[in-house]
């Protein structure tokens, strides 16, 4: 059995959560870093943290899907929220860009950088890391990441093309591998062009996975991504587990000896 993180986790949207984290700690997951979308999110994210300390470490953010659902003072209230708690938090996320035509219908592109960028100026003055998604819009990500002044970021899910993976490594930056390892083409793709050093596991539960045979994942589905990510790379699955979880206590800074 090895000691995994899973680096990225909805848990304020999984149900019998005592349960399901019972269940990953059986199966060698020894840390969780529960994301937040939303102040709400963010709230029952932080409650759920205390309530399981030195197992799960939150991290508070805004999702970009989130901004068609609120004006600019509810944008306003929501980065007041990350400010006031990030003190409590490991990391600022989840945060980012989304040019899905579905999502740039209910918030342009314009808005999500400028929140973006107001996101990130606050993980740099309270030297957080941040937790980029990025879907569709890779390159403008990282332009921004840069621009801020990011020392630590990952790009979780990375799906984009080899040129700016080659520019996210290069800069210090991660990107993390899903279960989707097993199956998605150009996922596959990224986590095997990514040095196992810029590499983190996660789950992104409940999200789910699968082609044909579809499930919900949890965090005890990062033991997938592990697999998918040993075979990629025909690396022994101890030495990924190893590095990716070194990679993970380094990154966010946790408290943790393994």
């Amino acid at each position: 059995m090895y000691n995994l993180i899973d680096t990225h986790a909805h848990l304020d949207e999984i149900e019998n959560l005592s349960l399901t984290l019972e269940e990953a700690r059986g199966r060698g997951v020894i840390a969780t870093v529960a994301v937040g979308s939303s102040q709400q999110s963010n709230m029952k994210t932080l409650a759920i943290s205390q309530a399981h300390r030195r197992f799960v470490y939150p991290a508070v953010g805004l999702h970009p899907w989130e901004l068609g659902n609120m004006g600019a003072a509810g944008i306003d209230d929501n980065l007041r929220f990350i400010e006031q708690n990030i003190a409590a938090a490991v990391a600022v996320g989840e945060i980012g860009l989304d040019y899905d035509k579905r999502v740039l219908k209910v918030a342009s592109k314009e808005l999500q950088k400028e929140v973006l960028i107001r996101l990130l100026e606050t993980a740099r003055k309270h030297a957080k890391p941040a937790i980029i998604h990025s879907r569709y819009a890779w390159k403008d990500a990282l332009r921004i990441i840069q621009a801020v002044g990011i020392g630590k970021a990952v790009f979780h899910w990375f799906t984009g093309f080899s040129g700016v993976l080659k520019d996210i490594i290069d800069g210090g930056y991660l990107v993390s591998a899903t279960p989707a390892a097993e199956y998605h083409q150009e996922h596959r793709r990224a986590v095997k062009e990514a040095p196992l050093q810029g590499l983190l596991l996660e789950t992104d539960c409940p999200v789910s996975y699968g082609r044909e045979d579809k499930y919900e994942s949890r965090p005890v589905d990062v033991l997938r991504s592990l697999a998918a990510v040993s075979e990629l790379k025909g690396i022994s699955e101890a030495v990924v587990a190893e590095q990716t979880t070194r990679n993970a206590v380094d990154f966010f800074r946790l408290d943790i000896k393994f």
